[in-house]
């Protein structure tokens, strides 16, 4: 996978024949948001993606919800998540955050606009 802010080789969820070239894709990412553990406060204000050993690297700003849920803005998307212990803290919610997942938890589905 391309994108205008790095590259990453990921689980392609669409039609193996259809893998080459552009596409609108839905990230999925198996994995929830674990504070301090696989995800932590960035270092820069600016969208990532890299890897980084056998895992991806996502760099956002982290949205909260009410009902304990989170979405990732990266890259001009959401990523959505569910919450883990322990939890993001108070204060987190529109921060820039690096969220770091194992390769084989992110999936792209295409879809048509």
């Amino acid at each position: 996978m391309r994108t205008g802010v790095g590259s990453a080789v990921v689980v392609w969820g669409g039609d193996p024949e259809d893998a080459g070239g552009e596409h609108h894709v839905e990230w999925t990412v198996d994995d929830d948001i674990t504070w301090s553990g696989n995800t932590v406060p960035a270092a820069s204000a600016s969208p990532a993606l890299e890897e980084a050993d056998d895992c991806i690297v996502f760099r956002g700003q982290l949205s909260l919800t009410d009902d304990g849920t989170a979405s990732l803005y990266f890259a001009g998307t959401h990523i959505l998540f569910d919450l883990a212990d322990p939890p993001p803290p108070k204060g987190t919610d529109g921060t820039w955050v690096e969220l770091r997942v194992k390769r084989d938890h992110v999936s792209l589905w295409p879809y048509q606009l």
